[in-house]
């Protein structure tokens, strides 16, 4: 009877603390979503009652965008935690994309700062989607950043390990087998027990008001998580801290190198016709309205059935840019099957922001290209997608 007790205590602590963290996330997001909104709203506001100063219209717009692509990245991040963001996994080898993201490493770190690359020559392959893995490493390289304020030394470790079952009997998400250990370590002042206790939590944060979004370890947690591996912290105050990531290793062969750089703006040709596939109408309206500006001309649906029966009949239909997450019992990933079966040579361009457990763990495959909501037409492409502007479609 005492176990019993002990037992249901502890169920109610463990309760009291999940809605606490929930207390807290929801908490954090409608604070930074408020004044984000605020800065929008405000700004468009200003822009309908005096529309006639272009100069003021376009300060004001600029300003408006800035806080709507920091809501992105707010939600980006929130959607990296809860392991619902759009995967685009590939086998590759970590120290690939860790020799190629040096650069931007240094230059997010400063002058102060020695990065150092210590990287295991015969490092396995691990199947992930790399433009996660160098925001994850990224938003550590930052933490760190700030954990040295006076200049210090940031290393990056690979190499090989294998857990056994004694090593994961205290981590019941972690099962035993050959992993990729990837650790980020500073010589910075550390964490003490009671922040570390909470570091992967969302939106906790040590750092001042505005300095931080307390995201950033949440956003590495829930990226290794999807990715089926397992973070840890080491840390001592004083005495710097190491983040390790365990990656699963993969035994599918290396991908070849990622295109760089920018693809030119591509334009309608010989009255080209786009299916957009969208059952949002404000987005619809705005996607049909840039694919008018780049003269294609749009046929439209709402879900995946009116797409069917669009593509089923006789107009001219060149390429398919729809979502992925629609109404009606099938996703936009089964509906680019069915539509490349009724039309072989379609061209296909998915769209999402959130895809919840739709495509299960697999994503959406590497042969269809992929925009994340929110997307402009020209917007810059990053490893992780690309904007309509560029994609060959």
């Amino acid at each position: 009877m005492d176990t019993t007790h002990q037992h249901e205590a502890e169920e109610r602590l463990n309760q009291a603390q999940k809605m606490e963290a929930i207390g807290q996330l929801t908490g954090g997001v409608a604070h930074d979503f408020n004044n984000l909104l605020t800065v929008i709203v405000g700004n468009l506001d200003m822009i309908v009652r005096k529309p006639d100063n272009a100069q003021r219209v376009e300060r004001l717009a600029a300003s408006a965008m800035t806080a709507a692509k920091r809501g992105a990245e707010v939600t980006e991040k929130l959607l990296s935690f809860s392991r619902r963001q759009v995967l685009r996994p590939e086998t590759v080898n970590p120290n690939r994309l860790l020799k190629d993201f040096r650069a931007l490493l240094q230059r997010a770190v400063g002058e102060t700062i020695e990065v150092r690359l210590d990287l295991d020559a015969s490092l396995d392959p691990v199947r992930l989607d790399p433009g996660q893995f160098e925001s994850a490493v990224l938003n550590l390289a930052v933490n760190a950043r700030d954990a040295m304020p006076g200049g210090g030394t940031l290393t990056v470790r690979t190499c090989n390990a294998h857990l056994d079952p004694h090593e994961t009997a205290d981590r019941p998400d972690l099962r035993p087998g050959a992993y990729v250990l990837v650790s980020v370590s500073d010589t910075g002042y550390g964490m003490d027990d009671a922040t570390l206790a909470r570091a992967f939590e969302p939106f906790f944060t040590t750092k001042d008001v505005g300095k931080g979004t307390g995201l950033g370890l949440s956003q590495v947690y829930g990226f290794v998580r999807q990715a089926g591996g397992h973070a840890q912290i080491k840390s001592e105050a004083s005495r710097g801290t190491s983040i390790e990531l365990y990656l699963p290793r993969s035994v599918e062969k290396e991908a070849q190198n990622r295109p760089d750089g920018p693809m030119p703006l591509r334009r309608a040709a010989s009255g080209e016709v786009v299916l957009v596939v969208e059952d949002e109408p404000a987005v619809l309206e705005m996607a049909v309205e840039s694919l008018g500006e780049l003269g294609y001309r749009t046929l439209t649906a709402t879900q995946a059935e009116q797409a069917l029966e669009r593509l089923g009949g006789p107009e001219r239909i060149d390429i398919m840019f729809s979502d992925v997450v629609m109404p009606g019992g099938m996703n936009g990933v089964q509906l680019s099957v069915e539509a490349r079966r009724l039309r072989p040579g379609l061209r296909v361009l998915l769209a999402s922001g959130y895809t919840g457990t739709a495509l299960g763990e697999q994503g959406v495959p590497a042969d269809l290209p992929l925009l994340s909501k929110p997307y402009r037409r020209d917007e810059p492409r990053t490893s992780s997608g690309s904007s309509w502007a560029e994609r060959r479609v």
